[in-house]
């Protein structure tokens, strides 16, 4: 008996964003260089690379971006909570 394995089915928003190119909206802000995008057509997930760049999103790169994204918010609650108050000199 031959196993068969699940493909994928045809889909015409993939059909649509391999003629026309992807469209890709703004999902996350990972720090103020580096963003997530998603393609409002078929969903495939993009990010920016070290030179401003988009790329394909794999597990590496998202791991990246979620360790990225704690270390950026620590650093700004730290500015934040760390401000001193100046008062002018009278």
């Amino acid at each position: 008996m031959k196993k068969s394995t699940p493909q994928e089915g045809f889909s015409f928003s993939k059909l649509y964003c391999s003629l026309f190119g992807h469209n890709y909206l703004l999902s996350k802000k990972v720090t103020n260089h580096i963003k997530e995008y998603t393609c409002s057509h078929c969903g495939e997930q993009a990010t920016t690379n070290g030179r401003g760049r988009l790329e394909k999103m794999t597990p590496k790169l998202k791991e990246i971006n979620e360790a990225l994204a704690t270390v950026h918010a620590k650093k700004v609650a730290r500015e934040n909570s760390d401000s001193p108050t100046f008062q002018a000199a009278s």
